[in-house]
């Protein structure tokens, strides 16, 4: 054979990459806590080598690498944007007055169940579960600490919420590319979805009450916390309802279908312009917030002394430059997926879950565990759903299974798995926006594992399964 001749991977010789990455994360990052963007890059080059060895050239994983790159592009640009939203809505006032009046009206056992419930609002009308996370999320998280409550649950319910929207929103990236990769219509997909979306938003919704209920994540030792951080709040920001005005903005332009880059920008704009009107910030003060993130001495009229440790944590944050990190670990696990595509590994894995198929249950099962693995391989939601899309169409049409039963797994599956893997782009962005670990909010980000549950559950009982020619 030539050195350059390339063989096609055995089904082992394809998963040990995996194992690989299995072994040095769960050691590396889970016991020892060392970087991910490292332990991704020595995982990414075994692959690499593992893959030269099959005959795989550097120049094919690298285009392969700047292919995905390339059709994730503008997803990655958009945390940049989110973090320029985050230090100005600081500046303006706009996150501390939601903070200011969550703690004034949301009461610590309802917290979860009303967390949940906002961004589920807010990302079915935004259609994103960053700009969700980012903005109303960010002031969840808030009024969780000043209530006390259980760090890791507040965050798992407001990721919950977040990606209802990013799950069923039409102005949802993935909920439009789910139905396009099986052949399906954009409204019958979400349609569809209904079947496994609402099951899934039932046990977070039961789940949330009764742990909210138990007091098993409410502190209420910290009762006096939220009256101190409501005071702090008050003697540092002016609040007047025009604060509002950014959010309003990010809602309205999603609801009309502008883009969302330049919306998110605008917001932002406006948001230094209240910061100039109603906090007394400067110009100059403005840009720093914007890129570097919000700090208190970025006011004029208080003392940032005077404030309290836990105020100055929970405002200190955000700018352009804070979603650095988050980048970084996407660019490296691209390095990894690339790897794993160019070798041709990803290829011989599913085609040899295919092999398993024997019935609808068998089939959604094995697409839910493809999609899965794509997934978490990649980081990223796209290539899971236009992979196994691409895979399992022609599947589905033997079984004379509708394309949407196919559209509803990818999303079920390909979705909502992202914000649970760590180096992925969801779950990177979450454990850094929210400061919690993915691994501590994952238990409680019920609905991005439950509906790929109930998909799996319905698939092998026939309900909510619609076959070809029963209803067209």
């Amino acid at each position: 054979m030539k050195a350059d001749e390339k063989r096609k991977p055995t089904f082992l010789a394809a998963v040990l990459p995996i194992a690989v990455m299995a072994v040095v994360m769960g050691i590396g990052f889970g016991k020892f806590r060392y970087s991910v963007e490292v332990l991704l890059l020595i995982v990414s080059f075994i692959t690499v080598a593992w893959a030269r060895f099959y005959g795989t050239t550097w120049n094919q994983v690298a285009d392969a690498v700047s292919e995905k790159i390339g059709k994730s592009f503008m997803a990655i640009f958009i945390f940049v944007f989110v973090g320029l939203i985050i230090g100005t809505w600081m500046l303006s006032g706009t996150i501390p007055m939601l903070i200011y009046y969550g703690l004034k009206l949301l009461s610590p056992s309802m917290f979860l169940v009303s967390a949940f419930i906002i961004t589920v609002i807010v990302s079915l009308c935004t259609g994103t579960s960053f700009g969700s996370v980012g903005t109303v999320g960010l002031a969840l998280i808030g009024v969780a600490t000043g209530l006390g409550i259980h760090m890791p649950a507040a965050a798992g319910a407001i990721i919950s919420g977040a990606y209802f929207g990013d799950k069923m929103s039409p102005l949802s990236d993935t909920t439009n590319l789910a139905p396009v990769a099986a052949g399906t219509t954009l409204f019958e997909h979400i349609r569809h979805m209904f079947y496994t979306t609402l099951p899934a938003c039932a046990v977070c919704l039961l789940v949330y009450f009764i742990a909210g209920h138990s007091g098993s994540v409410v502190s209420a030792a910290d009762s006096s916390a939220a009256v101190d951080m409501m005071n702090g709040l008050l003697q540092t920001f002016r609040f007047h309802p025009l604060l509002l005005l950014p959010l309003l903005i990010v809602l309205a332009g999603s609801a009309m279908g502008r883009p969302t880059i330049p919306v998110m920008f605008l917001a932002s704009v406006t948001a230094g312009l209240l910061a100039i009107a109603f906090q007394g910030a400067s110009v100059g003060s403005v840009i720093s917030a914007g890129f570097g993130g919000f700090k208190l001495d970025m006011l004029p009229k208080i003392d940032p002394g005077a404030v309290s440790d836990s105020i100055r944590a929970l405002l200190e944050r955000g700018g352009m430059t804070s979603m650095m990190t988050t980048v970084l670990k996407v660019l490296c696990a691209f390095l990894f997926a690339g790897a794993m595509s160019a070798g041709g590994f990803m290829e011989t894995i599913l085609g040899a879950l295919k092999t398993f198929v024997h019935s609808d249950g068998t089939l959604i099962l094995i697409t839910v565990i493809a999609t899965l693995i794509t997934g978490i391989v990649v980081g990223n939601a796209y290539i899971p759903i236009l992979l196994c899309g691409e895979l399992f169409r022609d599947a589905f049409e033997e079984r004379k299974l509708d394309a949407k039963n196919l559209s509803r797994t990818l999303e079920d599956a390909g979705t909502c798995v992202i914000p649970l893997v760590p180096w992925s782009a969801g779950g990177a962005y979450m454990a850094g926006t929210l400061g919690v670990a993915t691994a501590a909010y994952a238990p409680w980000t019920i609905f991005c594992y439950a509906g790929f549950l109930f998909a799996i559950l319905w698939g092998f009982t026939g309900f909510g399964i619609a076959r070809i020619g029963t209803e067209k």
